[in-house]
């Protein structure tokens, strides 16, 4: 292990503590970090934090660093924040969305009855267990089926901008070129590898389990699972340079 493994660590332990149920953070959890009343700022911050984390790592997958010239921390950590927002929107039009379909539509009793309760314990103590995980995995399929592509394509396009601009933080606010950006991504990863592998075998079952939580937790599970999204993503970057 060197040095930067060693700095990393303790870096990643400082940032990631306040998010894990401790006694001491009872507090700071309960009137900020879980509190939906604050959900714009906590969306932000943690994937801002989290996510951010798993590029670093992904980067080091990659080449052996945790940060290069041009890399574009902060510019990163912006379109990580932006995209926790959306991903918390998106987890509450979907949570509330999907039970109404299922049983108005599909007519699964007690469907958003069940996903109003708590978690799944609370759904099971009053036998609607299973009605919470098919809740649960009806959204996270749906969810990932649409909302999902339309953000991973969108987070490729901005790695690809703040690589143009060097990864200075205030030419990222430049137009982004679209029109050059979309064509030159590797398709052929992003959807052989990203689309159609991780969207099936890794995102809808996690995300199946982040539904079956209270719904102040999903955030931050997903956020964390963002750590895993940079794995993945410096895995198909290696990939793309074996093709």
């Amino acid at each position: 292990m060197k040095k930067q493994d060693i700095l990393f660590i303790l870096i990643f332990t400082v940032i990631v503590l306040p998010f894990i149920p401790f006694s001491l953070f009872e507090t700071f959890q309960s009137n900020f970090l879980y509190n939906e009343k604050y959900w714009l700022i906590t969306s932000f911050l943690k994937f801002a934090l989290l996510a951010t984390l798993g590029e670093v790592i992904g980067l080091r997958i990659q080449k052996g660093i945790y940060y290069e010239k041009n890399f574009g921390l902060l510019s990163r950590m912006f379109v990580w924040g932006v995209l926790g927002i959306t991903i918390k929107i998106a987890f509450v039009l979907y949570a509330a969305g999907v039970p109404f379909l299922l049983e108005k539509y599909f007519f699964v009793n007690n469907a958003i009855e069940a996903m109003n309760l708590k978690d799944i314990f609370e759904a099971s103590n009053m036998n609607l267990g299973f009605v919470r995980f098919l809740d649960a995995f009806t959204i996270s399929t749906i969810m990932n089926l649409t909302y999902a592509p339309v953000m991973m394509t969108f987070h490729k396009i901005t790695d690809t901008h703040i690589l143009n601009t060097n990864g200075k933080f205030l030419k990222f606010f430049s137009p982004i070129k679209f029109k050059t950006i979309i064509p030159s991504l590797n398709w052929n990863i992003l959807w052989n590898f990203i689309f159609k592998k991780t969207i099936p075998l890794f995102w809808i079952p996690m995300q199946t389990i982040n539904f079956l939580l209270p719904s102040e937790f999903r955030v931050v599970v997903a956020a964390f699972l963002g750590i895993m999204l940079g794995i993945l993503l410096s895995i198909a970057a290696i990939k793309s340079k074996k093709v």
